[in-house]
Protein backbone atom coordinates (compact mmCIF):
# COMPACT_ATOMS: atom_id res chain seq x y z
CA UNK A 1 0.00 0.00 0.00
CA UNK A 2 1.46 3.35 -1.05
CA UNK A 3 1.74 6.04 1.55
CA UNK A 4 2.07 9.78 1.21
CA UNK A 5 4.22 11.97 3.43
CA UNK A 6 3.10 15.62 3.45
CA UNK A 7 5.43 18.43 4.45
CA UNK A 8 3.57 20.94 6.58
CA UNK A 9 6.37 23.49 6.78
CA UNK A 10 5.89 27.14 5.99
CA UNK A 11 6.96 28.26 2.54
CA UNK A 12 10.62 29.18 2.77
CA UNK A 13 11.34 26.62 5.48
CA UNK A 14 13.24 23.41 4.90
CA UNK A 15 12.37 19.83 5.78
CA UNK A 16 15.19 17.30 6.03
CA UNK A 17 15.19 13.59 5.33
CA UNK A 18 18.25 12.67 7.38
CA UNK A 19 21.08 10.39 6.34
CA UNK A 20 19.80 7.52 8.51
CA UNK A 21 16.22 7.88 7.20
CA UNK A 22 14.56 5.86 4.43
CA UNK A 23 11.20 7.04 3.06
CA UNK A 24 8.97 4.79 0.94
CA UNK A 25 6.00 6.52 -0.67
CA UNK A 26 5.14 9.87 -2.18
CA UNK A 27 6.51 13.04 -0.57
CA UNK A 28 4.73 16.37 -1.13
CA UNK A 29 4.76 19.76 0.49
CA UNK A 30 5.02 23.51 0.36
CA UNK A 31 8.54 24.21 1.61
CA UNK A 32 12.05 23.24 0.59
CA UNK A 33 13.29 19.66 0.97
CA UNK A 34 16.82 18.45 1.69
CA UNK A 35 17.37 14.73 1.12
CA UNK A 36 20.38 13.28 2.92
CA UNK A 37 18.99 9.73 3.16
CA UNK A 38 16.90 7.61 0.81
CA UNK A 39 13.54 8.21 -0.88
CA UNK A 40 11.61 5.64 -2.91
CA UNK A 41 8.57 7.41 -4.34
CA UNK A 42 7.67 10.58 -6.18
CA UNK A 43 8.59 13.98 -4.75
CA UNK A 44 6.34 16.96 -5.46
CA UNK A 45 7.09 20.21 -3.62
CA UNK A 46 6.37 23.90 -4.12
CA UNK A 47 9.88 24.83 -2.97
CA UNK A 48 13.42 23.78 -3.81
CA UNK A 49 14.79 20.23 -3.70
CA UNK A 50 18.37 19.27 -2.88
CA UNK A 51 19.58 15.67 -3.01
CA UNK A 52 22.87 15.68 -1.10
CA UNK A 53 26.02 13.70 -1.82
CA UNK A 54 25.57 10.16 -0.54
CA UNK A 55 21.77 10.39 -0.76
CA UNK A 56 19.63 8.32 -3.12
CA UNK A 57 16.20 9.05 -4.59
CA UNK A 58 14.25 6.70 -6.85
CA UNK A 59 11.71 9.38 -7.65
CA UNK A 60 10.04 11.46 -10.29
CA UNK A 61 10.57 15.01 -9.06
CA UNK A 62 8.53 18.20 -9.40
CA UNK A 63 9.94 21.33 -7.69
CA UNK A 64 10.89 24.98 -8.21
CA UNK A 65 14.68 24.58 -8.26
CA UNK A 66 16.47 21.23 -8.16
CA UNK A 67 20.06 20.56 -7.09
CA UNK A 68 21.44 17.03 -7.33
CA UNK A 69 24.69 16.16 -5.57
CA UNK A 70 23.84 12.48 -4.95
CA UNK A 71 21.99 9.82 -6.93
CA UNK A 72 18.60 10.26 -8.61
CA UNK A 73 16.74 7.70 -10.70
CA UNK A 74 13.68 9.37 -12.21
CA UNK A 75 12.49 12.36 -14.18
CA UNK A 76 12.95 15.96 -13.03
CA UNK A 77 10.47 18.74 -13.80
CA UNK A 78 11.57 22.11 -12.44
CA UNK A 79 10.01 25.55 -12.78
CA UNK A 80 13.50 27.08 -12.65
CA UNK A 81 17.09 25.86 -12.68
CA UNK A 82 18.25 22.24 -12.47
CA UNK A 83 21.84 21.78 -11.26
CA UNK A 84 23.55 18.41 -11.52
CA UNK A 85 26.80 18.85 -9.63
CA UNK A 86 30.15 17.06 -9.88
CA UNK A 87 29.89 13.55 -8.43
CA UNK A 88 26.11 13.36 -8.95
CA UNK A 89 24.40 10.63 -10.96
CA UNK A 90 21.06 11.26 -12.68
CA UNK A 91 19.21 8.68 -14.75
CA UNK A 92 16.04 10.17 -16.20
CA UNK A 93 14.67 13.00 -18.29
CA UNK A 94 15.19 16.59 -17.15
CA UNK A 95 12.95 19.57 -17.87
CA UNK A 96 13.62 23.07 -16.55
CA UNK A 97 14.09 26.72 -17.32
CA UNK A 98 17.82 26.01 -17.52
CA UNK A 99 20.00 23.00 -16.80
CA UNK A 100 23.61 23.02 -15.59
CA UNK A 101 25.61 19.78 -15.62
CA UNK A 102 29.02 20.13 -14.02
CA UNK A 103 32.15 18.26 -15.11
CA UNK A 104 32.33 14.99 -13.21
CA UNK A 105 28.55 14.52 -13.08
CA UNK A 106 26.91 11.51 -14.74
CA UNK A 107 23.70 12.05 -16.72
CA UNK A 108 21.71 9.55 -18.78
CA UNK A 109 18.43 10.85 -20.21
CA UNK A 110 16.90 13.59 -22.31
CA UNK A 111 17.02 17.33 -21.68
CA UNK A 112 14.09 19.65 -22.35
CA UNK A 113 14.94 23.30 -21.82
CA UNK A 114 12.82 26.28 -22.85
CA UNK A 115 14.67 29.30 -24.22
CA UNK A 116 14.42 31.92 -26.91
CA UNK A 117 16.88 32.02 -29.76
CA UNK A 118 18.77 35.26 -30.34
CA UNK A 119 17.29 37.34 -33.14
CA UNK A 120 20.15 36.49 -35.52
CA UNK A 121 19.37 32.75 -35.14
CA UNK A 122 15.59 32.99 -35.38
CA UNK A 123 13.67 32.45 -38.63
CA UNK A 124 13.39 36.22 -39.24
CA UNK A 125 17.14 36.70 -39.36
CA UNK A 126 17.44 35.45 -42.95
CA UNK A 127 15.51 38.41 -44.36
CA UNK A 128 17.58 40.88 -42.36
CA UNK A 129 20.81 39.45 -43.77
CA UNK A 130 19.63 39.76 -47.38
CA UNK A 131 19.53 43.56 -47.39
Amino acid sequence: MARTARLHDDVGSEAVIGSATRVRGRVSGEGNLLVEGSVEGDISIDGNLTVESGAHAASNVTAQLVTIRGDLEGDIQAQGIVRIEAGARVRGDVQGESVAIEDGAEFAGELEVEFELPHELSGNAGSAWRR
